[in-house]
């Protein structure tokens, strides 16, 4: 019972995203492919680089990760542990509740159940839309989640880059803002469909890590249905067999 209002309260923190914004704009799939080892991985070491040291997993441990993604318990402390945790241990991070607070406005919330809250698709397009923008206090601004607070930590990938938009008013005097397309001012360490790769890769590690046991359900389906459709064959049989003789 206690876990599960955990979760309840975790999905309601995570429909936070560190701010408090205005759009929705899903330009693109997402595409992720959860049944992908080496996606998975690359997502894994995303997270662990440039996402953990200000968001938490709580309701993940790292000896689970390591278990599904087939890695050893060297591979995964030597690779994708950063901190002196242990690998038993849940994917805490040092930073309190309080600090976060302190130091963000708000705590950044715990990503654990983040895509079931969001959407694969809705966070992989908050995370390749970033542009600059001097007027908010971080100093980035967002075509999927507006005036979001949290900066853009994937920038040295990706690169900086500035949004066009255009004004038009209707006939009642309203204006309306219109995205027309992304212009660059400084290229990253990658290509844009390598960001895009990277993004995808992290997307799907968070669409695991929402619900792991999902794996196992996925690699039983086969068997199930194949059961579902020997046993819809036998008991067709069998109806056959007892009607035989109703006229």
């Amino acid at each position: 019972m206690k876990k599960n209002i955990l979760i309840l309260l975790s999905l309601l923190a995570s429909s936070w995203v560190m701010a408090a914004g205005g759009g929705s704009y899903i330009g693109e799939k997402a595409h992720t492919n959860i049944r992908s080892v080496d996606s998975l991985r690359s997502g894994a070491k995303t997270f662990m680089n440039y996402c953990m040291g200000c968001h938490s997993m709580n309701f993940q441990r790292y000896n689970r990760v390591a278990e599904d993604l087939g890695l050893t318990e060297d591979e995964m402390m030597e690779s994708l542990v950063l901190t002196d945790a242990k690998f038993t241990d849940k994917m805490e991070i040092a930073m309190t509740s309080a600090q976060g607070d302190k130091w963000f406005g708000k705590a950044p919330p715990d990503l654990t159940v983040i895509a079931k809250a969001r959407g694969v698709d809705w966070l992989y397009n908050f995370l390749i839309n970033y542009y600059v923008d001097p007027t908010t206090p971080s100093g980035w601004n967002n075509l999927t989640f507006e005036n979001a607070s949290m900066p853009h930590i994937l920038w040295e990938l990706q690169g900086l880059r500035k949004a066009d938009f255009e004004v038009t008013t209707d006939e009642e005097g309203n204006k309306h803002k219109e995205f027309i397309g992304f212009e660059t001012i400084q290229p990253g360490s990658m290509s844009e469909q390598e960001y895009k790769d990277t993004v995808r890769d992290l997307v799907n590690f968070l669409d695991y890590s929402s619900e792991p046991a999902q794996l196992i359900r996925m690699s039983y389906a086969p068997w199930v249905l194949l059961f579902v459709s020997v046993f819809t064959l036998l008991a067709y049989l069998l109806k056959v067999n007892y009607f035989r003789d109703v006229h």
